[in-house]
């Protein structure tokens, strides 16, 4: 069994996905912000979502429908330029309408769409502009249409950010794709950043449940830029099991799982390297922790260490902030023992702390 990364593939990638995209005017840039992503086949689906008190009335939707539906969902509908987040029962009855224009337009139930929204936080929707934009992009449905869908969920983002994955196993191949968003209020628990998920797998709402768990929080919930979390962010995922391969069980699970991973994980770095402001990308590798728990609490120390940052920022990385913050995450270590590498790859490190004494 191997794993294929496919840096150009996007959530059309799995067989059954179809994308469709339109202008409503929600961008003072006057691009696309509308999309339907679409499966001929109904879905699995899972979801999870920020961890702000303050939600968008999406997310709360979205967590309403998944509650009675994770085994037959259609399609994901998204504009981007307004958050509808902080808007109301106003707010709410527009996201179950742009559920109710999605679903007409696609001729399935409303309880087999969910819906996205990302922008500006106190803003109501325009509905009859998205309305008009939902018509248009479910008319305009295409399997080359990943690409624009990329774009269209776009707010201050200034790249597209998308990728697939290929598991190659004994009875065939299944494939997983996928898109997402990001710029600003990046920070672990996800945080203004949307990710549309899909995959021909054949899998159930429960496992696909648990194997999302495990990619988000090895990918997404492991990246910070400002260390802000928004009302918005979610990740979404849709399994049609087009591909007639069950990855339900023993290793053919545990190969989705690390495949999720690893698409996850590549479209949280693209978040990242495009983030408000960024002029450096640093990963934080710790080790000699008493549990991945702990070290994942040290490593989020000091990658959310505003001195840390700005050491970084001006490429003058004082090597003493990043003990400081380690020190100051809550683990317990001796820290007569701390040792610290710094370089651009693994292998080109070069070694700056041994036994708390800096190197010569």
């Amino acid at each position: 069994m191997t794993i294929k990364l496919d840096a150009d593939g996007t959530v059309t990638n799995p067989q059954g996905f179809q994308v469709g995209t339109a202008t409503c005017g929600l961008k003072a840039s006057g691009n696309p912000d509308l999309m339907v992503l679409h499966s001929k086949q109904s879905c699995t689906a899972s979801g999870m979502f920020t961890t702000n008190q303050v939600v968008g009335a999406p997310v709360t939707l979205n967590r309403e429908t998944l509650k009675s539906n994770t085994k037959s969902i259609r399609a994901i509908v998204t504009n981007s330029g307004i958050a509808n987040a902080c808007t109301g029962n106003h707010g709410l009855n527009n996201a179950i309408e742009m559920q109710n224009m999605t679903s007409k337009s696609l001729q399935c139930n409303p309880n087999e769409v969910l819906v996205l929204s990302t922008g500006v936080i106190g803003v109501q929707l325009p509905m009859e502009k998205i309305g008009k934009g939902i018509r248009q992009a479910s008319s305009n449905l295409s399997i080359n249409g990943g690409y624009d869908g990329a774009e269209a969920i776009m707010t201050t983002d200034t790249n597209p950010k998308y990728c697939a994955v290929e598991i190659n196993l004994p009875t065939g191949t299944v494939t997983i794709g996928g898109i997402a968003k990001g710029a600003g209020m990046v920070h672990p628990n996800m945080a203004t950043m949307l990710a549309c998920i899909t995959t021909d797998a054949l899998v159930p709402a429960s496992i696909l449940r648990s194997s999302l768990k495990t990619a988000v929080n090895n990918s997404f919930n492991k990246i910070s830029i400002d260390g802000d979390t928004s009302t918005s962010d979610s990740v979404l995922i849709l399994a049609n099991g087009l591909s007639g391969i069950s990855c339900a069980k023993g290793d053919y699970r545990k190969a989705f799982t690390d495949a999720l991973t690893c698409l996850s994980t590549n479209l949280a770095k693209q978040i990242v390297i495009d983030g408000e402001g960024v002029n450096k990308f640093v990963t934080v590798h710790v080790s000699g922790a008493p549990s991945e728990k702990a070290a994942h609490i040290v490593a989020n120390s000091i990658a959310t260490s505003p001195l840390v940052k700005t050491a970084f920022a001006g490429s003058d990385p004082n090597w003493g902030r990043i003990v400081v913050a380690a020190g100051k995450s809550g683990v317990r270590f001796d820290s007569s023992k701390t040792q610290l590498w710094i370089g651009s790859k693994i292998e080109d490190e070069l070694q700056l702390v041994e036994q708390a004494t800096p190197c010569d």
